[in-house]
Parts: C-alpha cells; sequence; structure tokens
C-alpha cells in the first residue's frame, strides 16, 4: 500500500514553499529516517524523511514546483528492501541548510578522514572533495559542521565561470530565502521614514573589563566573554529608557510591547538571519552569550528553526566582523530601530585637552522616523555609548 509523502505543515506566517530537492530517484530503496526530499520555506528548509524502510514509488511534484502545508508531492511504498543502503538514523527536523542544485552521488571512495553517510551524501550533494575537509569530531571524524565550513559558494561560482571561458555568464535562480530578504528590503525602504543617526565609542573600558574577567567568566560559566552581551545590556537599559524605540507600528496604533526580543543578526550559508533572543531583559550576561554561541552555531550548521527567527522587537547588526568601519543599516520591518555595530579601529582622540590613542568603534542607530523623532534616536544611541565607555552603569543601571 502506498503511503502519502506530504509537506510538513507550516508555519501560519509561510503560506507556500518550494520543493528544492529530492534526494531519491523513483524505484530506489530508502532507509527509515533518511532524507527524501528538502522543502525550502522563506527562511528555513524542511526534511522529509521516509516513514519506513521502503521504496520511492512516485515523484508528483519535482524540484522548483511551490506547495502548500499537507500537499501530497509523492508516493512511498513501504517494505523491507534487499540491497538498501545504510543510513544513519536523521530526525525529521527544520533546518535552514543550503538547498543544493543538483542531486550528486555521494562518493564512494573512502575520505581522507572518517565520515558516516549523512556526511558522505552531504559531501556529494554540495560537490566538497574529501581531501579537503578536515575533520573535528571525535577521532577526527568529520562531521556535518566541518563540511559547511568547507563549502565556498562564491569560490565555487568562480570557479565555474573561470571554466567556462571569458565573458562567461550563468544564471540561476534566487532562493526563496534570496527572493524574501529583497522582498523584505524593499518593503523597508518603501513603507518606513529610515534615517540614520551616528556616534562612536570608545571601547578601551569594555575591552579592559573583558580582558580582565573573561577568563574567570569563561571557567565559571562554560562560554567565551565577547562584545555582543555589553552591546545587547546596553541596548536593553537604553530600551527601558526610550520605550518608542521598542515599539512598532500597525495600521494607525503604535503597539508597545512589554518585552525586550532582540533579534541578532548572524551571517549563514544561506545569507543574513536574524534569529531572536526572547526576553532579553531577563538574562544575564552568561545566558545571552551563550544564546548567541548556540544561534550562531546553528546557523553554520543549517539548524535555525522557524521559532527561532520569528518576531523580535528591535535589532543589532554587527558588520564589523566583516571588517565594515561604517554603514547605514536597514530596519527589519515591523520593527522601528536597529543598531549597527563596527570595526574597532586605534585612532587619536583628545582626552582631558591630550592626544590619546584608544580603540574607537563607529555605531549607527537607523530609526523609523515616522514614530521615533530625531531628539530620541540621538538620546537612545548616547545612552548606548555612555553605558559602553563606563560599564559600571550596566550594573548599576544609571
Amino acid at each position: 500500500m502506498a503511503i502519502d509523502i506530504k509537506v510538513p505543515v507550516l508555519p501560519e506566517s509561510v503560506s507556500d514553499a518550494t520543493i528544492a530537492t529530492w534526494h531519491k530517484k523513483p524505484g530506489e530503496p530508502v532507509k527509515r529516517d533518511e532524507n527524501l526530499v528538502d522543502i525550502e520555506t522563506d527562511k528555513v528548509v524542511l526534511e522529509v524523511v521516509a516513514p519506513e524502510d521502503g521504496t520511492l514509488e512516485k515523484i508528483l511534484h519535482d524540484t522548483g514546483a511551490t506547495v502548500k502545508g499537507q500537499q501530497v508531492i509523492g508516493l512511498f511504498k513501504a517494505g523491507a528492501v534487499a540491497g538498501a543502503p545504510a543510513s544513519a538514523p536523521v530526525t525529521a527536523q527544520v533546518t535552514a541548510t543550503t538547498a543544493p542544485v543538483a542531486l550528486a552521488a555521494a562518493p564512494a571512495a573512502a575520505t581522507t578522514a572518517p565520515a558516516g553517510p549523512a556526511v558522505r551524501r552531504m559531501m556529494g550533494e554540495n560537490d566538497v572533495a574529501a581531501d579537503s575537509v578536515t575533520g573535528t569530531g571525535k577521532s577526527g571524524r568529520v562531521t556535518k559542521e566541518d563540511v559547511t565550513r568547507a563549502m565556498t559558494p562564491a569560490a565555487s561560482v568562480s570557479n565555474e565561470m573561470a571554466a567556462m571561458g571569458s565573458r562567461a555568464e550563468k544564471r540561476v535562480p534566487m532562493t526563496r530565502l534570496r527572493t524574501r530578504i529583497a522582498e523584505r528590503l524593499v518593503q523597508s525602504q518603501q513603507t518606513a521614514a529610515i534615517l540614520t543617526t551616528f556616534n562612536e565609542i570608545n571601547m578601551k573600558p569594555v575591552m579592559d573589563l573583558r580582558a580582565k574577567y573573561k577568563d574567570a567568566f569563561e571557567k565559571r560559566h562554560g562560554v567565551k566573554l565577547g562584545f555582543m552581551s555589553f552591546f545587547t545590556r546596553a541596548v536593553i537599559e537604553a530600551l527601558k529608557r526610550f520605550p518608542i524605540v521598542n515599539s512598532s507600528i500597525d495600521g494607525n496604533d503604535i503597539v508597545y510591547h512589554g518585552y525586550m526580543d532582540i533579534g541578532i543578526a548572524v551571517s549563514s550559508p544561506r545569507g543574513l538571519v536574524v534569529p531572536v533572543i526572547r526576553n532579553a531583559e531577563t538574562l544575564s550576561m552568561a545566558e545571552m552569550e551563550q544564546k548567541i554561541a548556540e544561534y550562531g552555531k546553528k546557523a553554520q550548521v543549517g539548524q535555525l528553526g522557524i521559532e527561532d527567527m520569528t518576531g523580535g522587537t528591535f535589532t543589532i547588526s554587527n558588520g564589523g566582523t566583516f571588517g565594515s568601519l561604517m554603514s547605514t543599516p536597514i530596519i527589519n520591518p515591523p520593527q522601528t530601530g536597529i543598531l549597527g555595530m563596527h570595526k574597532i579601529e586605534e585612532r587619536p582622540v583628545v582626552e582631558n585637552g591630550q592626544i590619546v590613542i584608544r580603540p574607537m568603534m563607529y555605531v549607527a542607530m537607523s530609526y523609523d522616523h515616522r514614530l521615533i523623532d530625531g531628539s530620541e534616536s540621538v538620546r537612545f544611541l548616547v545612552t548606548i555609548k555612555e553605558m559602553l565607555e563606563d560599564p559600571a552603569r550596566l550594573v548599576l543601571e544609571v
């Protein structure tokens, strides 16, 4: 008896999805929990796995088709199949992995470092050579994270174009994530009255405090002390003083949020994503660092779920990790503000009438002028500056 292969239930905010890749062909044997098909939404890729050992009987909707939640996209025939490939169990989950362009067979040859079937298949699908991956798992075993780090889409396209000769062109469809990012950016530009105010922060006090306590912090909490928790804490204190920045516009209404869900923009193989730290005002700096580290790892290996990226009342973006000295961050609607962090660079500044060298960072605050006045945005950013230049304020809340 055939079993329907259905699109998973989609969140309320997601109306449809696209079939990214079928990992099996009709008539091909499949082991229980082996991934059959990747279905891409605006933000994540859903994996649909085999319910039992059996055979993929029929594909009803091919790669590229637009589908709805619970729609039948294929038929599966249950039953033990001789010669079915062994596969590590894969629990059905929501992920944000890069959807491969085409299905490729997993390499049969032994890899330089040991790797499981799922990892070998991932290398095959993404054209990652076994000898280019360094295993960081137990006994040097190659993990999915190792393969993700070895994937360099830009370099891959560059090499492919070079092989095609001069004046070559290549046309590929946008992923749903990239399409959604484009739509949101245009929406933000067209609907919000975006202005940006700038300031600079002397990072020496924070850097000195971090250098003094980073070892004890890591030993006590099991996570490294970074700069992002300082900025997040400073943003929280500023939002308490200027609640209008933590609000949003809904039609002709202003919605004031009694909580602070802070989005942290991070880079992933599929593009920029913004996981959200819920109720950030209730977390300690150690808990923030743990959450930020968790999101960073999940973004790199494609394990961020829709629930991780839904909502948010304010966003922090750190272009400094890529070397940006100054930028104008764009608001993530329906939010009304975003803080842009940048590269820390030693510059001459004047202190007490003397020219001294200090590690300085330019910061930018983009805001929706429909709701936030210029004076409020400036004072909001100055509050962040004061908090970071005198970190004791973060503890005393003054």
